[in-house]
């Protein structure tokens, strides 16, 4: 019994951990890292050229799911700016990135034990950014289910659906970037755990206690992180997707369609091959009369 009573204790404590400011630390740098690595070998002049536009899109980049719960739920889009803390804390953390000298925060990030460490912590601050999104719009929209898994969603991973604007805003017009064209393995996490936290709230699916749900999405987020880190596994539901396609989105009927089509239309090559054989053996058959 003391060691269940353990467990719970530890589930209780990763659902009320404090994410100021070691958490939000993390987050920043992870974000910092994805604009720097988008803008290649380019980033350092970049840069030292457009610092007010470098600027704007890593703060667009950090508080994108901010932003955009903000646009579909009616409030004031510049609410992420509210918080004055957090918009110093993301500035002294994009200042650190890109100006420090010799780079040399940037390649301390970049130092493998060290960013396991930030990417996990970032996994986790994502989990419980999926949560408040999910609970802040339950608040405002009790019984609308979608408002309250999109919300979560975008609040996972805002910076997949606003990656198109973040990189207008350094110039680059890439329309083939929208998320759901191709949607990135943090985007189909985020959508498992919105769903997840949804069932886990409006109904009576999911029997196991709160705390140990959370615990797990959490351990979900940050294993597949860490896996793809260190084992090169980036996206684990390819499989999956193509399963599901091939069953529910005419995967399986488009097969059977050119199997078909396929077989017919090799019978009728054949059957043009072997008219076009019998015509060449009539033409010769005729040479060889009127040569006799």
């Amino acid at each position: 019994m003391s060691h269940i009573n353990k467990f719970h204790c530890i589930n209780f404590q990763v659902t009320k951990l404090k994410m100021w400011p070691y958490f939000d630390i993390a987050h920043c740098v992870m974000c910092c890292l994805a604009v720097r690595e988008d803008l290649g070998s380019g980033s350092i002049p970049f840069s030292r050229k457009h610092p007010i536009a470098c600027w704007l899109s890593t703060m667009m980049v950090v508080f994108a799911g901010g932003f955009l719960a903000a646009l579909f739920l009616g409030e004031p889009l510049l609410e992420p700016f509210r918080n004055t803390q957090s918009v110093l804390l993301a500035t002294a953390v994009w200042y650190a990135m890109f100006y420090s000298p010799f780079d040399v925060i940037y390649k301390l990030s970049k130092f493998l034990p060290i960013k396991i460490v930030i990417a996990a912590m970032k996994e986790v601050y994502r989990c419980k950014k999926v949560y408040d999104g999910v609970n802040h719009a339950a608040k405002l929209f009790p019984n609308a289910w979608m408002i309250l898994f999109i919300t979560g969603l975008v609040k996972g991973n805002g910076a997949g659906f606003i990656k198109i604007l973040e990189r207008l805003i350094r110039g680059v017009w890439t329309p083939t970037a929208f998320e759901f064209l191709q949607p990135s393995f943090p985007t189909k996490a985020c959508i498992v755990a919105s769903i997840i936290f949804v069932l886990d709230k409006k109904t009576e699916l999911i029997s196991a206690p709160h705390a140990l749900v959370y615990f797990g999405i959490v351990i979900f987020f940050v294993y597949f992180k860490l896996s793809s880190l260190l084992l090169g596994i980036h996206d684990p539901f390819i499989p999956f997707e193509n399963l599901c396609c091939a069953v529910f989105f005419g995967g399986i009927w488009d097969s059977m369609q050119r199997a078909v089509t396929g077989g017919n239309k090799n019978a009728e090559s054949t059957a043009k091959n072997e008219v076009r054989a019998s015509k060449t053996e009539d033409g010769q058959t005729h040479a060889h009369k009127k040569n006799d």
